[in-house]
């Protein structure tokens, strides 16, 4: 039996464990889930998923999502 685990890492290295698939150049909020566009403000902590990896042993399947912050210049861009 193969364990499938999901991981976001952000900017400063801290990892958390999400239990759903992220996609390249998604816009995900601070827990890591996805943001719906247009978003409702620009005060806010938004990242982008600019990264995917998979690592698979010989009993877990880790996909890892790398985050990148995003400037208020870009979430005024998405409003």
């Amino acid at each position: 039996m193969k364990y499938d685990t999901k991981e976001i890492i952000y900017p400063e290295g801290d990892r958390q464990e999400i239990s759903h698939t992220l996609y390249i150049n998604q816009i995900v909020d601070i827990n890591g889930y996805p943001l719906s566009l247009p978003v409702k403000t620009s005060k806010m902590i938004a990242y982008k998923v600019y990264r995917k990896s998979t690592q698979e042993t010989r009993n877990e399947v880790i996909t890892t999502f790398f985050l990148q912050q995003l400037t208020v210049w870009e979430l005024e861009g998405l409003l």
